[in-house]
């Protein structure tokens, strides 16, 4: 079954899908390479997507690291499985553990909830993997180790980074040896970084959660002010979570059930599919303007309901995708306006993404994120660790679903996306990096490819737009002059962000299934690469 109606190049990369039988498609070039080595040597898409994944940790330390958290949506050929590892706050955070903080900082390791990566890593190589872990990993050591030339985009956000946070406990040391970030062209390696890959290699994981490299966080913790401790990290479990899923024409599209914020993709793409959008041309003021108002509504939502499954008070399934509660939320929708969104009332019933997918019909739809850029900047010395600052993401409003506590999960940013025909076959396998903009670029991709056909590189190339509050909108440098005009016309406050889009508006990787085969597109904005053969 095919999906690709459009195989036109109409933007300005100019880039052609990669067609092939096993392809890979990620942020930087030398992951992507690192997963085809793996599929090579007789490794599926899920080895494949986890060298690439590993190596990314070495090679765009900007967005990713060994203490990330990570999500995926597999399909085995079989059935669909959805995998969360993300990290559960400290016990020893409290809402009055902030409040005498003055709130949760951004950086720091009071920004730090346990890191999940690693056991997302384990627990797929585990499950669906056919090469030993000590190999899917070996790409990642040989760059950490022998090093690697720094891309121009990655530059960038290493300087941005440094600047920030070089004031952290052990960033400069694992980052900028000599004082200074990277330039472009310039070689880096971390034998500190590979020292550890082989440790997590040669354990599986276990001294990350409950061994060497365990007591090392944990004593950098707490000599630096956080209340992480050993036992935290070794309470640590990722969790298979299944899917929420939602009807977009003859596709079925599927997310991470929340803490991740996919759910406001789904929310989006059923309003939009509520309002019949497609009778408009893609690139029309009328089709961006249904998609800008339906995120809108889908935003308010999640940030009223979202956190983690456990704390939430509606079900993210049947409440708020209830097709009632999405036909009443789509009347809100005015073609000739624009409007500001409230949440609904429904009734209880920095990051990298790749993709992989193989001639046996696996696909791997997985993200990994620091969330800020190098996230808290912390870095526990002498092991190539760097943390995210997950911990940014609760809040500490009293009552909230999302509100900090102990061992729960915050809200998360990061999400990969699955689509279905609606006879259950496999479609695509995408995802979109870049904080908020993750599920804002979700429902941009599944409209471009689901709902008009455009070809994967062409939906990746074309310029977007981001919602920021109220009837304030982003777009990107190349979006159409009359468009923008026609925007404006409608009262939507479009603002032209200059410079490179990554920083903004994300990096998109898309792998679509094409019969026996396999269409991707990857995102120019962010050194993207897909391979194939």
């Amino acid at each position: 079954m095919t999906t690709v109606k459009d195989w036109a190049q109409p933007y300005a990369s100019q880039r052609s899908p990669i067609l092939g039988r096993n392809v890979v498609s990620t942020s930087q070039p030398l992951a992507a390479q690192a997963g085809l080595r793996m599929l090579q040597a007789g490794g599926n898409a899920v080895d494949a997507a986890l060298a690439a994944a590993m190596t990314l940790t070495v090679v765009e330390p900007t967005g990713c690291g060994i203490g990330s958290d990570a999500f995926a949506i597999v399909w085995d050929g079989q059935e669909l499985h959805g995998l969360n590892a993300s990290g559960r706050a400290p016990a020893g955070w409290t809402p009055e553990y902030f409040d005498k903080l003055g709130g949760i900082p951004e950086k720091g390791w009071n920004a730090v909830t346990v890191p999940g990566v690693v056991s997302g890593w384990v627990e797929l190589s585990r499950r669906f993997g056919k090469l030993p872990f000590a190999q899917v990993a070996q790409p990642a050591i040989d760059y950490a180790r022998h090093g690697f030339a720094v891309s121009p985009t990655i530059a960038k956000l290493w300087a941005l980074g440094l600047a920030k946070l070089g004031d952290q406990p052990g960033f400069k040391e694992c980052f900028a040896p000599g004082g200074q970030a990277p330039q472009a062209g310039s070689w880096f390696q971390s034998e500190a970084h590979a020292r550890t890959l082989e440790e997590i290699a040669e354990t599986l994981g276990e001294s990350f959660y409950r061994g060497a490299l365990a007591q090392k966080m944990a004593a950098h913790s707490q000599a630096n002010g956080g209340v992480m401790t050993a036992e935290d990290l070794a309470a640590h479990r990722c969790d298979w979570v299944g899917t929420v899923a939602q009807p977009f024409g003859d596709s079925v599209v599927h997310e991470i059930p929340p803490n991740g914020q996919g759910i406001a993709a789904l929310i989006a793409l059923g309003l939009l599919d509520a309002i019949g959008i497609g009778d408009q041309p893609l690139d029309s003021a009328e089709t961006v303007h249904l998609q800008i108002e339906a995120m809108k509504l889908a935003l308010a939502d999640l940030a009223q309901y979202n956190a983690d499954i456990d704390h939430m008070r509606v079900h993210p399934q049947q409440d708020l995708l209830n097709p009632g509660y999405l036909a009443e939320r789509a009347q809100l929708i005015d073609r000739s306006k624009a409007s500001v969104a409230r949440y609904g009332a429904p009734k209880p019933g920095g990051t990298v993404y790749l993709t992989a997918c193989d001639e046996s019909g696996m696909m791997v739809s997985f993200i990994q994120s620091n969330y800020m850029g190098f996230g808290s900047g912390v870095v526990v010395p002498g092991t190539g660790i760097s943390l995210q600052n997950r911990g940014a993401g609760f809040t500490t409003e009293a009552g909230h679903a999302n509100q900090v506590a102990p061992g729960k999960r915050p809200s998360h940013t990061i999400i990969p996306a699955f689509a279905m025909h609606a006879d259950g076959s496999p479609q695509m396998a995408f995802g979109v990096m870049g904080g908020p903009m993750q599920s804002q670029g979700h429902v941009q991709m599944a409209v471009r490819v689901l709902r008009y056909g455009q070809n994967p590189q062409a939906a990746a190339d074309a310029p977007r737009w981001r919602v920021t509050g109220g009837n304030q909108v982003s777009v990107e440098l190349g979006f159409d002059p009359q468009v923008i005009a026609a925007l404006r016309a409608l009262g939507h406050e479009v603002t032209i962000e200059e410079g490179h889009g990554v920083f903004a508006f994300g990096g998109a990787q898309l792998i679509v299934r094409e019969g026996g085969h396999y269409a991707a597109g990857s995102d120019p904005r962010k050194d993207g690469q897909a391979v194939a053969y």
